[in-house]
Parts: structure tokens; C-alpha cells; sequence
């Protein structure tokens, strides 16, 4: 394994929203989650998905890479990423979990 490699972070966030699913308000802020958290420029591979398994009742999950600890320490300092957890994650999601990998 490379050093590159054993440096390389997946970052996953499953959760459920406080919105009705199909609603405008869920559209509107997994497509803003994806908008914004993709602004960041250490942020690699972001996904939205819906979660599908019936072995937990989560519903979304989002999902990105990051080349090292430094960049993921970055993500979550940076000025983008504060404001949409303090302005938009806070208020509409109702629970979550997160989950980090590295190889």
C-alpha cells in the first residue's frame, strides 16, 4: 500500500431528514448540500445517495474523499462547511451517522 494511499479518507454521513421524503425542502437541501460542500476544494468524489437497506432507518447519506488528514481537517474548518452544518444540517436533520474510513 502506497503512503498515498494509507493517507486517504472516505468521509460518510448517513442521516434522515425532518422533511417529508419527496418534498421540496429535501430536494432543495440534499441538491444545496451537494452545491456547497463541493465548493471546498480539499472535498474529492462527493456523492448524495438514498439509502436503501432495511436494516437501518436512515434515509440519505453523503459521501466524499479527502487525499489526507490534513485536507479532512481542512473540510471540517473550513468557513463553507461550518455554516452549512450551523445553518442547514442542524435545523433539518433529524439524526445521523458518521462514519470515516481510511484503506
Amino acid at each position: 500500500m502506497s503512503t498515498q494511499e494509507s493517507e486517504w479518507i472516505l468521509h460518510s454521513v448517513i442521516f434522515t431528514l425532518k422533511h417529508e421524503k419527496g418534498s421540496e425542502q429535501e430536494k432543495r437541501f440534499l441538491e444545496d448540500g451537494e452545491r456547497i460542500l463541493t465548493m471546498i476544494p480539499v472535498v474529492r468524489n462527493f456523492k448524495v445517495y438514498r439509502q436503501v437497506s432495511a436494516k437501518n432507518d436512515y434515509d440519505y447519506g453523503f459521501a466524499m474523499e479527502f487525499e489526507n488528514q490534513r485536507d479532512y481537517d481542512a473540510y471540517n474548518a473550513h468557513p463553507l462547511h461550518e455554516q452549512f452544518v450551523n445553518e442547514r444540517w442542524v435545523k433539518e436533520v433529524e439524526k445521523f451517522l458518521e462514519i470515516d474510513y481510511k484503506l
